[in-house]
């Protein structure tokens, strides 16, 4: 079935709806797709922990040993 058999099929029956119930047709737009958006991953407690032992051990590392 094409686009315009489907059209044409959809305006019959709201024809024959309208004549048969004296119904009333309320048509709407179609609803735009939600934009994705990036998944980002948060840090998380543990995450963050161990970028401060991570920078502990570098700072530890730069300074000279006496």
């Amino acid at each position: 079935m094409t686009k315009d058999e489907l059209r044409a099929q959809l305006e019959r029956q709201e024809q024959r709806y309208k004549e048969v119930y004296g119904g009333e047709i309320t048509t709407y737009a179609a609803q735009p797709e939600p934009e994705r958006k990036p998944w980002r991953k948060r840090a998380s407690i543990v995450d963050l922990a161990f970028q401060e032992e991570i920078q502990k051990i570098e700072k530890d590392l730069q300074q000279p040993n006496a």
